[in-house]
């Protein structure tokens, strides 16, 4: 049960601050910005993985517990409830930040102006990638430095941000759109940040474990 309740804890964390942060950006004008932004994402994320990471493994996230169920790091079940949990998560953020801002979109990330749809899913499928792939590195590999991942992990995603966040809102996590999405009805292109993520995720666990991870 603390494993689901350190997911569910992590998840909130991470959409209330992350999504929070383009919520209060909005509120002020432009005060934050895409670096604070990712700065807020990026520095959350770091804080709850090293705080969850002795608990649950700090996923954080539907596709880094997806990608780990591929590689067979995680049974199906305890997958299945992680997801839930991160998804909960997310919506409990959802809720509280459309109490608080009189924005109601929550958060929501959405496609930059002249976005694709293809093109949206393809980018989230690469950042993602980047994303997976540093915690496959740091976090799953035993012969990775000790103590790193979460510093790793929450670098790789604020840079992912600075790239990403203006033409997709870089979500790299379905957590983080459902939530807000959940909350606010705003589900245009919701589909991106769950096949997107998903599969840049599992190429990433799958690729490091077939590939790098000694047998």
């Amino acid at each position: 049960m603390r494993q689901y309740l350190a997911e569910f804890i992590a998840t909130f964390a991470l959409v209330f601050i992350g999504a929070g942060s383009v919520l209060a950006d909005s509120f002020t004008n432009g005060g934050i910005g895409l670096v604070g932004i990712a700065l807020a994402h990026g520095l959350v994320l770091m804080s709850v993985v090293y705080a969850t990471g002795h608990i649950s493994g700090g996923h954080v996230n539907p596709a880094v517990t997806i990608s780990l169920w591929f590689a067979r790091k995680i049974k199906t079940k305890k997958a299945v409830l992680y997801v839930i949990s991160q998804l909960l998560g997310g919506v409990f953020a959802g809720y509280l930040l459309s109490n608080i801002f009189t924005n109601i979109n929550a958060g929501v990330p959405l496609l930059g102006e002249g976005v694709a749809f293809g093109t949206g899913i393809f980018l989230e499928a690469i950042l993602t990638f980047f994303l997976v792939f540093v915690v496959f590195a740091t976090a799953v590999d035993n012969r990775a430095p000790k103590g790193v991942y979460g510093a790793a992990i929450g670098l790789v995603l604020t840079f992912d941000i600075l790239m990403g966040g203006s033409l997709t809102g870089a979500a790299m996590n379905p957590a983080r759109a459902f939530g807000p999405a959940f909350i606010s009805g705003i589900w245009g292109n919701q589909v991106v940040y769950w096949i997107g993520p998903i599969i840049g995720g599992v190429l990433a666990g799958l690729i490091y474990k077939f590939i790098i991870l000694d047998k």
